[in-house]
């Protein structure tokens, strides 16, 4: 298993043991790096106006088109290391 790879586990595991839960800014962010890491560029339909938090995580997810998968694991690290720093 490749470094970055063990090192997007562990940031997995460690993002859960926050003392405080993050925005939901963050947490949007969290979801669509870690869908852009593990499965690439978003598919399927986008979710309908009335589903609102699909929606959001959708269009989240699919900002990120084009990056690759080991870029999306780093900024997916960062935006960890940067939560722990806020929040502990």
């Amino acid at each position: 298993m490749s470094d970055l790879k063990a090192q997007f586990e562990q940031a997995q595991k460690d993002v859960r043991k926050l003392t405080k839960k993050p925005s939901d800014a963050d947490l949007l962010a969290l979801y669509s790096l870690f869908k852009q890491s593990t499965e690439g560029d978003a598919t399927g339909a986008r979710p309908g106006m009335l589903n609102v938090v699909a929606r959001a995580k959708y269009d989240a997810w699919a900002k990120l088109k084009g990056t690759k998968t080991d870029a999306a694991m780093k900024l997916y690290l960062d935006k960890v290391a940067e939560l722990q720093k806020k929040l502990g």
